[in-house]
């Protein structure tokens, strides 16, 4: 199991994660025609070009999945019960075609589940930066983990 158990969090545990992502404008048509997102500021190069951006913005949503996705094999992938929330997410500055980002996970808070013996919460921050390293999303998500077996 790739992921880690509720106990083996640290407050202030960072991961700096591997995998790196260059985004193409398939994921953005494709993300965006897929969630009825049919906003010509992500699907349209032609609109794109009038707006102070000139080209296409790859669609938020996305960036913020991929952002957490990246994340779960270094942290939550197999331990984790549920996501409980998204919180504070943020797109400081915009993403485009042909960028790569990489992620960043800092454990910011966890506490054993009152209602849950065998599970814990943890808040994780997961930022993502671009290739200039500019913070270009974050978030606070929390995670219902899994305790260790006994």
């Amino acid at each position: 199991m790739a992921g880690l158990y509720f106990e083996q969090f640290e407050i202030g545990q960072v991961f700096r994660h591997d995998i790196r992502r260059t985004l193409t404008e398939s994921d953005n048509v494709f993300f965006s025609c897929m969630t009825h997102n049919p906003a010509a500021i992500h699907i349209d190069a032609e609109y794109a070009k009038g707006t102070e951006f000139g080209r296409p913005l790859m669609n938020s949503a996305f960036t913020l999945g991929l952002m957490v996705g990246i994340s779960v094999g270094d942290t939550t992938l197999g331990t984790t019960v549920a996501n409980l929330g998204w919180d504070e997410v943020r797109f400081p500055k915009p993403l485009f075609a042909g960028d790569t980002i990489h992620v960043e996970t800092t454990v910011l808070e966890k506490r054993p589940s009152k209602s849950r013996p065998d599970n814990g919460v943890v808040i994780f921050l997961h930022t993502a930066k671009n290739q200039r390293n500019e913070l270009v999303a974050s978030c606070k998500r929390s995670a219902l983990m899994c305790c260790q077996p006994k």
